[in-house]
């Protein structure tokens, strides 16, 4: 039997952070949104991390499945990015004049990404996607974009609700909502809007938060990619989640179509800060002519840590080793389920995937599992896909099925 964590340390300096911080630890990685219940079973800060694993600031070890919400694909302190990142600070990082290195990234990214004729580079997800639509509409001079029910693509007022705080009307008027895998809607949404629609954008496959991940069906992203060229539509890709953990050359290509902007993040450069916007020759001009930009854009670092990364990646086949992992570990989470009399759903692409317990409607069953297995040393989250990454061990795998055991026992008896 595993030790059952406590986190006095993490509560006590969550406690100092929410003076000066607003709620202590804000966005997806603090205990605000949901992910995090019960409170009290998750440690709030890390002390350090190595391979597959992170140590909280109460001395408490973490097999990952969070890794960092997706930039550690690698493994956290990749000897060989580290090594990348460590030269070219030796040379320079943020200067006046940017380092060549920028370009030697985007040439390996146009070689890498089937769908790429160029790259433009950012700090975050939100950057490339914002800056995606912002173009599609500079190119087609439209106003309304497209989107899935259940979509994410970022914080910016244009991908938010109009209840949400600080969005109002006009940020979301120009947006139409349509179901995952419909392309009859889609196609009724051209009709209606004929010459109106600047972009669709989407995910490569429904792996939204709080609900069952959805792959496409059958001929789905061929019949999008056909509506959108017919229309004169901006396909867009969001793969800052998924990416390259389907497909080295984009999940668009994992899909059997071509996007015509596709953007990348949390994968990209092993946790160095860096985004990239990538996308068809027609749409280079737009990107050009626009004003966008970043104080710390153009830093060389993160740039040379994502040649290294790609590089390995490449070298490992790494998502061919995502997506085996992934699917070794559903196995055993499924089979130790079943055993204890749980229907388990593990769903999406198995190194991007999305648990839930369908034995509650409330979820509360499945948040109590979730919380006794981080409280033994698993960390995943209640609400939120789940990532594999290269580090991760047969061991690894199978400690983690141990404790989902243990987890599905504490249960029980409660």
């Amino acid at each position: 039997m595993h030790e059952v964590y406590t986190h006095p340390n993490s509560q006590a300096q969550f406690r100092r952070a929410a003076k000066v911080i607003p709620s202590g630890v804000y966005g997806h990685l603090g205990p605000a949104e949901g992910c995090f219940i019960p409170v009290e079973a998750f440690p709030l800060f890390s002390d350090h991390a190595k391979g597959s694993y992170f140590w909280d600031v109460d001395g408490h070890r973490y097999i990952d499945y969070m890794c960092a919400f997706g930039p550690n694909i690698l493994g956290y302190n990749d000897p060989d990015v580290d090594e990348a990142a460590r030269k070219q600070r030796e040379k320079g990082d943020c200067t006046t004049s940017p380092s060549t290195v920028m370009i030697d990234f985007a040439e390996l990214l146009v070689d890498t990404v089937k769908s790429a004729d160029w790259a433009f580079f950012a700090k975050n997800g939100n950057d490339v996607t914002t800056l995606a639509i912002m173009a599609s509409r500079a190119y087609t001079h439209r106003k309304k974009i497209v989107f899935f029910k259940g979509y994410y693509h970022g914080v910016a007022p244009w991908t938010q609700k109009i209840d949400y705080a600080g969005v109002i009307e006009e940020d979301v008027a120009n947006n139409i909502y349509i179901p995952w895998n419909d392309a009859a809607a889609l196609e009724r949404v051209f009709a209606e809007h004929k010459d109106e629609i600047a972009a669709v954008i989407a995910q490569p496959y429904m792996h939204g938060n709080f609900m069952d991940n959805e792959l496409p069906a059958k001929g789905f992203w061929q019949k999008v990619r056909k509506l959108c060229t017919e229309n004169d539509t901006v396909l867009v890709v969001d793969d800052v989640r998924a990416g390259f953990r389907l497909d080295m050359a984009g999940s668009d290509h994992y899909f059997g179509f071509e996007a015509d902007l596709i953007c990348f993040c949390k994968a990209i450069a092993n946790g160095y800060n860096v985004s990239a916007l990538c996308g068809k020759e027609f749409m280079k001009n737009t990107i050009s002519s626009m004003s966008y930009t970043g104080s710390y854009w153009m830093s060389a670092v993160p740039f040379a840590a994502g040649i290294a990364c790609i590089e390995k990646m490449k070298k490992l086949n790494c998502p061919q080793i995502l997506i085996d992992k992934g699917g070794q570990l559903k196995r055993g989470l499924v089979k130790a389920a079943a055993d204890y009399g749980y229907d388990l759903r593990v769903t999406g692409v198995p190194s991007l995937f999305y648990m839930r317990l369908a034995d509650d409607p409330t979820l509360m069953l499945h948040q109590a599992w979730i919380a006794e297995c981080v409280k033994r040393g698993v960390f995943f989250t209640n609400h939120h896909n789940h990532f594999i990454n290269a580090a991760l061990t047969d061991a690894d795998i199978a400690e983690t099925v141990e404790i989902a055991r243990e987890a599905f026992e504490a249960i029980q008896k409660k």
